[in-house]
């Protein structure tokens, strides 16, 4: 900030990968002391500039030599095989760096919708935010919608606009607009000069740039002066502050500073940095915000523990010598190192050599099984992207990464094996786009049974079903790019697979009544089989599920072998009678039959049931149903009416609508599934990126004839 003056960023002459690129100086091992600590995630839409930036800071403090590319794959943050093909961040990734003897873990994070878990995984690891705000493209949606989250759990945050290098860069309309999507107490602290060669600090006038070149600030520092100092005071626990302001009394410079810190780590001040990735401009200025004014691990408030049963624990407080309370915020599978985990450490200290517990709640609607299991760290390291340092601990508010883990997921809790526990999970966005995959032979079939549990257990946004109906292995997915890195990821592990049309589970039922006789009769000498039964089938209302009624007179089939025929009618009704779905909302009537003092048994009117229901639907009406959705869709006002009109294109029919928590509105409406394989890519693109919705199964309703 302005009172720590100006560093110098320095490039050294080097290129190639990360490793390639590491500096001997810039080596960042375990902190020892929480407060010199700082988790920093950078947030932002995709191509905002975060995963540069990263880089430029990496550079400046001498980690690297020099700046890698995003289009050569040679970022230290984005190592992953389907960010360097995509050309964009799929997973959050930790960069330390050392800011005088100050450690800070930059968490990188993915900018696309379909990687919200890993953005919401990064700022569960980080306690400050740093939105990343492009000088040129101005600000999407999705990041106006992740300031509102960040409100809710009043995390700190700070403003970079980024770009500034590029001709059509204007900062101050980047201003503009981000007070216009975040609120009035977003300011700038610098300004660019002229030509953007170098910064004017707003609060003391300080000019900072290269020699020998007239800078001259592009936009009135004065003017920005006032709101600066305004809303610095505003958020003083001095009131005296106002008075003496209004009085035209001039106030030091050092209490505003200090005011600055409190309010930005406070959460209620946002202070908005200009900068340049490739020239260098203002990274001595932001590294030194993100050392005096964003908060240390002890200034935030950890998450809620519980035991194993699920009863509350005391609050923990961030100390390494506390109790053991780490949480799994990304985990990937290396093919020398197995399962590694990166772990945030809220309380206590990870020691090498040392017993833990892992344990997983809460997700095993996704394929997820709760678990738990007691293992041991044999290698610990503080991770640099993908390279690892060894380190022989890691305390309480740093990060860490673990290896060959054999049990812990993306989300587990870990714990020692002492005093187990389990922290309250983050909130995962909930995946609702749909692919189905199959082996490419038999052989492939096995191997994919064999990986697919390793990708699952790196991607908590991802859900697993074997659908019981149709028998498809579905992947639940964000979106498409979220659903291509995981394909590629299974492909990366010798899988050959193939993407199919997703089947929609549909229903059959009857439309009208009829009657049907089953006859298994077979004699082949000695035991053979006998069983005659007549039935009557017709449809019930929606949702009425299966009546069966017997209407024997005189004992024409004795009480056991009409439990024969009702399990007959049920078996057939799962294996379907016209299109192979199941049967639903149907009464069947046994009404009479013939039995064999020899040759009549259970599985012979088994049968004879199964073989009733398919002549009964041979001269019925047979009606096919389809699965019907109850949906919510989150939109801001802006987008309804166009909402509305796509959902009457889908067959879908609108209940309500209500105002949404905050802004917008929620919509509510019936769909049918089938109309909604595809609908989160096609609610983000009639939305800009800004809607949401959220599904459950209401129902099964006639499928349209012209369908």
């Amino acid at each position: 900030m302005s009172a720590k003056g100006t560093r110098e960023t320095t490039k050294g002459p080097g290129a190639g990968t990360p490793d390639t690129r590491r500096g001997d100086n810039g080596t960042v091992l375990a902190a020892s002391d929480p407060a010199k600590v700082r988790n920093v995630a950078l947030v932002g839409h995709s191509g905002a500039g975060k995963t540069t930036l990263v880089e430029a800071l990496l550079a400046a403090t001498g980690a690297i030599t020099r700046m890698g590319s995003i289009s050569e794959g040679t970022t230290v943050s984005d190592s992953d095989p389907s960010a360097i093909h995509q050309q964009r961040s799929v997973t959050l990734s930790v960069a330390p760096i050392m800011v005088d003897d100050i450690k800070v873990n930059l968490v990188d994070t993915p900018g696309y919708t379909d990687f919200t878990g890993e953005l919401r995984a990064g700022l569960r690891a980080a306690d400050a935010a740093l939105f990343v705000v492009s000088a040129v493209d101005g600000i999407d949606g999705a990041t106006v919608a992740l300031w509102g989250e960040c409100e809710k759990i009043r995390m700190p945050r700070a403003v970079v606009v980024s770009k500034l290098d590029h001709p059509r860069a204007d900062f101050s309309a980047a201003v503009v607009r981000c007070q216009e999507a975040f609120g009035e107490s977003v300011l700038p602290l610098y300004l660019p000069t002229a030509g953007h060669a170098g910064l004017i600090g707003v609060l003391h006038g300080t000019l900072h740039g290269t020699g020998g070149q007239d800078l001259m600030p592009t936009a009135n520092v004065e003017a920005a002066r006032g709101p600066l100092i305004e809303g610095i005071i505003a958020e003083s626990e001095d009131e005296t502050l106002m008075d003496r302001y209004l009085g035209g009394e001039e106030l030091p410079l050092v209490d505003l500073i200090a005011d600055l810190e409190t309010a930005v780590a406070r959460g209620s001040f946002f202070p908005v940095m200009p900068t340049s990735a490739e020239t260098g401009l203002g990274l001595p200025e932001l590294m030194a915000l993100l050392t005096d004014a964003l908060p240390s691990p002890l200034e935030r408030i950890t998450p809620a523990v519980m035991k194993l049963d699920g009863s509350s624990l005391k609050p923990l407080e961030c100390n390494p010598a506390g109790r053991l309370a780490a949480e799994v915020v990304r985990t990937t599978v290396d093919p020398f190192l197995g399962r590694v985990c990166l772990v945030r450490v809220f309380s206590g200290t990870l020691r090498e050599d040392s017993s833990i517990h892992i344990g997983g709640r809460g997700l095993a609607d996704r394929g997820h099984e709760d678990h738990d299991a007691d293992e041991r760290i044999t290698h610990l390291y503080s991770p640099v992207g993908s390279s690892l340092q060894a380190v022989p601990q890691c305390i309480a508010g740093d990060i860490c990464a673990i290896s060959k883990l054999a049990s812990a997921e993306t989300g587990d809790t870990v714990s020692s094996r002492e005093a187990p526990l389990l922290i309250e999970t983050w909130n995962m966005p909930e995946p609702l786009m749909p692919v189905a995959i199959e082996g490419a032979s038999r052989s492939d079939e096995d191997a994919l049974a064999k990986s697919i549990g390793k990708v699952a257990a790196a991607d908590p946004t991802l859900r697993l079903e074997r659908n019981q109906d149709t028998h498809q292995l579905i992947l639940w997915c964000m979106g498409e790019a979220h659903a291509e890195v995981v394909l590629d990821r299974l492909r990366g592990q010798g899988v050959k697979l193939q993407t199919v049309d997703v089947i929609t589970p549909l229903r059959e039922t009857f439309a009208s009544k009829a009657a049907g006789h089953g006859r298994h009769v077979k004699q082949s000498g000695g035991h053979g089989q006998f069983a005659i039964c007549d039935i009557e089938v017709e449809p019930l209302a929606r949702g009425g599920g299966f009546e069966f009624a017997d209407k024997i007179v005189g004992g024409a089939i004795p009480a056991t072998f009409v439990a024969s025929v009702e399990k007959g009618v049920r078996s057939q009704m799962l294996k379907g009678v016209s299109a192979g779905f199941p049967v639903v909302d149907i009464k069947v009537t046994l009404v009479g039959g013939k039995t064999h003092s020899v040759d009549s048994s259970d599985a012979a009117f088994q049968a004879a049931g199964a073989l009733a229901l398919r002549e009964a639907a041979a001269a019925a009406k047979i009606q096919l149903l389809e699965p019907v959705s109850s949906v919510v869709i989150s939109v801001p006002d802006d987008y309804v009416g166009a909402v509305m009109s796509d959902l009457s294109g889908r067959r879908g029919r609108v209940t309500g609508t209500t105002a949404a928590d905050g802004e917008g509105t929620e919509i509510s409406a019936e769909v049918p599934d089938q109309e909604l394989l595809r609908y989160a890519i096609e609610l983000r693109a009639l939305t800009a990126g800004t809607g949401r919705f959220r599904r459950s199964f209401l129902r099964h309703e006639p499928l349209p004839k012209q369908v």
